[in-house]
């Protein structure tokens, strides 16, 4: 595993619409109230064993990592583990289970000996089909698997548990169409939405900090671009998630800062990501499975995101439309992509710059009127709303998350 918007985020244009995010009145913490009780509703409703649906809950994921690390996983927010080598096995789902891990693994004996288990909330449907395939004996690279092959396996899958889904993980050809590891299939985006048939959960994968490639490398807004293709080529019938490095991976000269990787995230996050699966393996200059555990700096940063991630969950997690806001900024070179949504009294508003540039960005927001605070979540300042508008500064792929009281109903604004 190596633009909810009426104007597109990776042009030049400064303007685009979003979809608004509201929540309960909370303080600037976020301290939201205990979730209701999982009544099987949301995006994973239709999964009676899958992903909890209580509002608290988003899933914040590590690759094929070794269950042994589970707590230590556990305690940096981690609650959801995707892939397990050569397992499940028994040990596996009792360290887990014990960890109070969530699990997505392959659909073996041992896993559907425990179709009531708690911890599996899906079936992994292999990785990465979409590119060309190691052929027998070193002998090169053939096509990639035929997307109607993926599908009569997902049927498959769901032939033997239903009340699971299926994650299908794809590869960097979903953001990159000259992604030269498809082989033959490369420049053939059309592709993408029969995969899609092969699950309900689709993720992929590509890693913009740790490029070689001039058209990829230091560009992260390739993540955003292929959760908002996921998005289009699903048309809402399929839950998307996508995976975030942070780690040196192959490229032993470059790894993502911190800054980067909240970037990344907020971008997924914004554009409708509904779960990350963070990448954790470094293959260069040497091989280490867990290289974040290894990584003060990148750990403490990771986990801070989660923890912000949690604390917003009953945000992230609503579904359905919002008010549309618009945004301007006064850099055409420099959009900033924006999510919000209207919650219990009130409007939260997350904010990213899509280019390695500087912007001012101007915030309209029609349904508001008269002057009221804006908090800036995590950032000890405040702004001001006048008359539904504000103003603030974007420094390259700087992440801004905005917390605005509305009037009680029924008030004058």
């Amino acid at each position: 595993m190596d633009s909810i918007c009426s104007e597109r985020v990776f042009g030049r244009r400064p303007a685009l619409f979003v979809i608004l995010l509201l929540f309960a009145g909370c303080q600037l913490t976020c301290s939201f109230a205990a979730p209701a009780k999982d009544d099987r509703s949301g995006v994973y409703a239709p999964w009676p064993q899958g992903p909890p649906t209580d509002a608290g809950f988003f899933p914040l994921a590590v690759w094929l990592q070794s269950p042994a690390n589970a707590e230590k996983y556990r305690q940096a927010g981690i609650n959801t583990f995707v892939g397990l080598w050569r397992g499940p096995t028994e040990d596996q789902l009792k360290t887990l289970e014990k960890a109070g891990m969530r699990l997505i693994c392959s659909q073996n004996a041992v896993g559907l000996k425990h179709l009531t288990n708690s911890t599996i909330i899906g079936w992994m449907h292999g990785d990465e089909p979409d590119n060309a395939q190691a052929l027998e004996k070193g002998s090169g690279y053939g096509p990639p698997i035929a997307p109607e092959k993926i599908v009569a396996d997902y049927h498959r899958l769901q032939s033997a548990d239903q009340s699971r889904p299926v994650l299908l993980n794809l590869g960097q050809g979903v953001a990159w169409d000259r992604w030269h590891g498809r082989g033959v299939r490369t420049n053939h985006p059309e592709d993408y939405p029969e995969y899609m048939r092969g699950g309900d959960i689709i993720s992929f994968d590509i890693y913009p900090a740790n490029h070689d490639h001039s058209d990829v490398a230091g560009q992260l807004w390739y993540v955003a671009r292929g959760v908002e293709r996921l998005m289009q080529w699903g048309a809402g019938k399929k839950v998307v998630w996508n995976c975030i490095e942070c780690t040196t991976i192959h490229n032993a000269r470059l790894k993502p800062t911190p800054h980067q990787v909240r970037a990344e995230v907020w971008m997924s996050l914004i554009h409708g990501s509904r779960g990350l699966i963070y990448f954790v393996h470094q293959f260069a200059p040497t091989f280490r499975e867990a290289a974040l555990l290894d990584d003060p700096e990148m750990l403490s940063a990771v986990a801070a995101l989660n923890r912000q991630i949690t604390q917003l969950a009953p945000v992230l997690n609503q579904t359905g439309p919002g008010e549309s806001i618009q945004v301007t900024t006064d850099n055409a070179e420099v959009p900033v992509a924006a999510l919000a949504r209207r919650h219990q009294g009130s409007l939260y508003l997350f904010a990213v710059s899509m280019r390695n540039g500087s912007a001012k960005a101007t915030f309209k927001i029609p349904s508001i009127t008269g002057d009221r605070p804006v908090l800036v979540i995590g950032e000890d300042r405040s702004l001001t709303l006048h008359e539904g508008t504000f103003n603030d500064a974007f420094a390259p792929w700087l992440v801004h998350l905005y917390r605005i009281g509305l009037p009680s109903e029924g008030s004058a604004p």
